[in-house]
């Protein structure tokens, strides 16, 4: 019988609850930025909400700062139009699968949600020829939001009831019936095309346009089901837009055109040309007009915005929005594609002009606001949706509650930097926010590629940009081309809008590594070329010379060569700087690789940094280097190369690749020599000891085999601390540095410090104390310093400013370790292991990120794996608090971009221009919360249970497969998270389960054979599971 010799420990139910009461994951809190691919905008004028639709299927709904609602389609897919029911907080969405979907905006206990309530699939799906006729291009809810028309591409015209979606058979409008009243002239044999807009009467309601590709127009009244007029186009039609007043619409034309029609009084349908035609930007052959709007002014002059119609040789790779009224014309030249754009104006029925205030342009890559009332049309500040991406963001770096002063000088630094150029606020202003105040300001600092850093504030719900600090104008770089003073042509009149800008003019001034003092305002910035800005926080202007000095952290070794890009050249001479953060020292590391890790200490006047050669430790006060190590490895030949390189030499890569594989077949083969001589002498003791060998390995552990000293970029410096705590002796504290590498190995050096309050000292020294390597040479990921209560250390000045926090000093400190496959905990002075955790061994993953933050029992040790998890350990005692899924383990750029905050939060990106924000703590969760006010009657209600057609089967009962709608009834909260894209359902579903809804080829092919391109007999509705057939 065998016997246990560890017995499991049982679950303690205080220690379980307070757990639960410090660690809670929380993931669906709120997303920063702008939409990833968005591909719809809707607009509601009477409950003045915003809608954006993605490629993905995510749905963002977005009113006044604070109110924000987000849900996702599943299955996913492109929405391709969206439109709100007006007044009643209801959004139609049309997918390219042709499928059709109904949100609503419900009432909760803390506040409003976005929940799905209705799925439909239409009878036309892409890629099916017989059912092609019937994909929709074109929808319109009615103002009186009974109706839904929609266009199809086969010409006709169909409608549905809302918001139940049934589908009115009888109501149905087919392109043989417009044909016959058409000219025969005008048939020449060909067909209308399909419908490309659809437009309703703004002073008769039920009365529509219908605009198809060819170019006919219809005037259709749903009331009599008759036609009122036929206006006869000879130019391939793109959109159509109502005057105020009813009497005139304008048309937009593939040709650049757009065409002002007039609508006559007369009762029998008369056939009617165009008022006029215009090409903005003609003769030449042009692109075509997209989307056009006609507003009215009080003035008397329309105002005409349209998107396209440049010259297509000469603009036509521009992307532009023209605005005209009377004699002003502008140009809007943005720099990501448009999708759609609409104006905030009056929309009462008492209102006799339009009188737009506001255009609001929804881009590839972000949203601008204009204000249409101040001369020029200046552009409105936006309070969300900031485009995080205008350069991709290469690192960031968060700072948990910033001292009051240090927040107001940046803001006035921004303020000064971009004033504001309209005092109007901003247009979409629906619904109510009550989320109370933050506590505490936080900032979000991100690098970007093209040199700058910009500075967010992250103390709520939203990401408002504060400062943008640029280094592009220390350097001379490779776009410095003198003074191009070329000037756009007269015309066409362009204006240059947006902020997106992807290219930048020199790769090498990408910021990599952040550091900031939040109590002194200092500031170290690192990037690419191994530059290392020493920065600081003025309210003036200055015109100085920045001090530059070299570090050479290879220390003369011999036989390196430098293979990758050249450094930056600093510009000679004084540079003026505006107000804010200014660079005062320049330190250039050699070779210019890029910086790889960087610690700032403001109290001490030092700053550390580390690339792929080695670390360097600098005084920017008297400007000179102190300690310059190098950690290459005398066969690490790849740190010659920089991330820039393009020299590289294929022979030396293909003699690694073959010495790689015959030392991993020879240590192979060592190791089953030696497992089987071993198996063979000692089988009878191990069935002896057989149950005490199993106890030891308790529980179960891989096998972790030591990592070479050879292997490439074993030198690459990970990370850098700066801590006063005991290193030589227990008796008295002393400054520290401690730098962790890609070998495994953690250097301490004891600094020694000059005091240099009233005069200033002598030079910094710095003496190597410990060298600690790590058995199996995992990388080192973080490093930190504890005090005898097991918090981490204070920051610099933190002491002196905030008491309360201060370290204990009574009890002996200790080091924490972070390695790729363990986290361990040594007491100081003397090296001793206090505590350790296997990670690699026991769970199969690898430490990405590790950071301490303070949760609600005190502080933790917060880890991020290389499968996505988020872990939280107690410290010192590394015990686990809580384990979650945070990151799909597909998402490696989402697991780089990660990073933490001291008060348990984390950031990550989601995709190149959103941040994902989670909470690990009970008391710092930032959500939105609030509510929007709709009113709906008895009439507007959506049926619990539609209508049944008789004699027709659901989809279910006959053991066809099911609707494509997607899950009904699904409530998801205003921070419901679009970052899950991925669905991995690997082992829940067998052939058994879905055997009943698979089809032979043979029978997919007759039954669309049979269904012609018109039956809507099967269209059906799936509500709570059931999928119920309508009329």
């Amino acid at each position: 019988m065998m016997k246990f010799r560890f017995k499991r420990q049982g679950n303690d139910t205080q220690r379980e609850k307070a757990k639960q009461d410090v660690f809670a994951f929380n993931k669906q809190t709120v997303e920063h930025g702008f939409p990833s691919q968005p591909s719809a905008l809707a607009y509601d004028p009477i409950l003045r909400l915003m809608a954006i639709g993605t490629k993905s299927g995510a749905v963002k709904i977005y009113g006044a700062p604070g109110v924000e609602f987000v849900g996702r389609h599943v299955p996913g897919g492109t929405i391709t139009q969206m439109h709100f029911l007006l007044g009643q907080g209801r959004l139609l969405c049309l997918l390219d699968k042709n499928t059709l979907h109904l949100w609503e905006i419900s009432p909760g206990d803390k506040g409003s949600y976005l929940d799905k309530i209705l799925s439909i699939t239409l009878p036309g799906r892409p890629g099916v020829e017989g059912v092609r006729a019937s994909r929709v291009t074109a929808l319109l809810p009615t103002r009186r939001c009974d109706l839904l028309c929609m266009g199809t591409e086969g010409g006709a015209v169909r409608t549905l009831a809302l918001p139940s979606l049934a589908a009115l058979e009888a109501r149905m409008l087919l392109q043989d019936q417009v044909l016959q009243s058409v000219p025969d002239e005008y048939k020449c044999g060909r067909s209308l095309g399909p419908v490309e807009s659809l437009q309703e009467h703004p002073r008769y309601p039920g009365k529509i346009l219908i605009g198809y590709s060819r170019g006919l127009v219809v005037l259709w009244d749903l009331n009599t089901w008759q036609m009122d007029a036929l206006f006869l186009g000879n130019q391939s039609l793109e959109s159509l837009s109502w005057e105020r007043s009813g009497r005139n619409f304008v048309s937009s034309h593939s040709n650049g055109s757009y065409v002002l029609w007039a609508v006559g009084g007369s009762r029998c349908p008369p056939v009617c040309r165009p008022m006029s035609c215009t090409r903005p930007y003609g003769p030449s052959p042009c692109k075509a007009i997209s989307k056009i709007l006609w507003r009215t002014s009080e003035s008397g002059i329309p105002l005409v915005l349209f998107s396209g119609g440049m010259s297509r040789a000469s603009y036509g790779d521009r992307h532009c929005l023209t605005v005209m009224q009377g004699d002003t014309q502008v140009a809007l030249d943005f720099t990501s594609r448009i999708i759609d754009f609409f104006t905030v104006h009056h929309t009462e029925d008492g209102d006799r002009f339009d009188d737009p205030t506001a255009l609001v342009v929804l881009l590839e890559e972000e949203l601008i606001a204009f204000d249409l009332q101040t001369t020029g049309w200046p552009v409105i500040p936006s309070p969300y949706l900031a485009s995080l991406h205008s350069s991709a963001i290469t690192c960031s770096y968060h700072v948990s509650n910033v001292p009051h002063k240090l927040w107001q000088r940046v803001a006035a630094a921004g303020r000064l930097q971009s004033p504001p150029q309209t005092a109007m606020k901003w247009p979409i202003s629906g619904g109510n926010s009550f989320a109370s105040e933050p506590k505490q300001k936080d900032l979000l600092l991100t690098g970007h590629e093209d040199g700058t850093v910009r500075f967010w504030d992250a103390s709520g719900t939203s990401l408002t940009p504060l400062y943008k600090l640029s280094t592009a104008s220390i350097f001379q770089t490779d776009g410095d081309h003198g003074d191009s003073s070329a000037q756009e042509e007269e015309w066409p009149p362009f204006r240059k809008v947006g902020l997106f800008d992807p290219y930048s003019d020199d790769p090498r001034l990408g910021v990599q590594k952040i550091s900031l003092c939040k109590y002194s305002g200092r500031l170290v910035l690192a990037g690419t070329a191994g530059q290392v800005l020493v920065m600081c926080l003025n309210e003036e202007w200055s015109d100085h010379v920045i001090s530059s000095s070299v570090v050479d952290l290879l220390q003369d070794r011999k036989g390196f060569t430098w293979k990758g890009h050249d450094r930056l050249d600093p510009k000679a001479g004084r540079i003026r700087f505006m107000p804010g953060f200014q660079p005062v020292v320049l330190v250039q590391c050699i070779p210019p690789a890029s910086v790889t890790a960087v610690a700032l200490h403001a109290e001490w006047n030092l700053i550390a940094f580390g690339t792929s050669h080695g670390f360097g430790l600098f005084d920017y006060h008297f400007r000179c280097p102190v300690v310059a190590r190098c950690t290459l490895h005398p066969t690490d030949t790849m740190a010659m190369e920089g991330p820039l390189s393009r020299i590289k030499s294929l022979k030396k890569s293909l003699r690694q690749s073959f010495r790689r594989i015959r030392k991993s077949r020879l240590c192979g083969q060592s190791r089953l020599l030696v497992q089987g001589l071993a198996g063979k002498d000692s089988s009878k003791q191990l069935g002896e000891q057989g149950g005490s060998r199993d106890a030891d390995m308790a529980p179960v552990q891989r096998r972790i085999e030591a990592r070479s000293a050879e292997d490439s970029l074993s030198g690459v410096v990970r990370c850098l601390c700066f801590a006063d705590t005991y290193l030589r002796d227990a008796a008295q504290r002393g400054p520290t540095l401690w730098a962790g590498t890609n070998a495994g190995c953690v250097f301490a050096y004891a600094l020694k410090v000059p005091l240099r309050s009233g005069s200033w000292g002598g030079a910094v020294e710095a003496i190597l104390s410990k060298e600690i390597q790590l058995m199996h040479r995992a990388p080192v990921v973080g490093v930190a310093v504890l005090d005898g209560q097991g918090n981490p250390l204070s920051e610099p000045y933190q002491a002196s400013r905030d008491p309360a926090t201060s370290l204990d000093v009574q009890a002996s400190h200790s080091v924490l370790i972070a390695s790729e496959e363990q986290i361990k905990v040594f007491s100081l002075p003397k090296i001793t292991m206090k505590a350790k955790l296997k990670l690699t061994a026991t769970d199969g993953c690898r430490v990405r990120k590790v950071a301490l933050a303070s949760l609600a029992g005190g502080h933790a040790l917060l880890c991020l794996t290389n499968l996505g998890d988020v872990q939280a350990f107690s410290v010192p005692g590394l015990r686990p608090q809580g384990r979650e899924s945070c990151i799909h383990r597909e998402d490696v750029s989402g697991m780089a971009s990660c990073v933490f905050t001291k008060t348990g939060q984390g950031f990550y990106l989601i995709s190149p221009s959103e941040f994902e924000r989670f909470s690990l703590s009970t008391c710092q969760v930032s959500s939105p919360l609030c509510s929007v006010e709709v009113q709906r009657n008895s009439r507007t209600a959506v049926p619990s249970t539609p209508p049944r057609r008789s004699g027709t089967p659901s989809a279910q009962s006959t053991g066809g497969p099911p609707s494509l709608g997607g899950q009904d009834g699904v409530r998801i909260s205003p921070g419901f998270s679009c970052g899950d894209t991925t669905m991995d359902t690997t082992g829940d579903l067998t052939i058994e389960d879905v055997k009943d809804f698979l089809a032979s080829v043979d029978e997919v092919e007759n039954n669309l054979r049979n269904r012609s391109a018109d039956d809507w007999h099967s269209a059906g509705i799936l509500i709570n599971g059931t999928v119920w057939n309508v009329l």
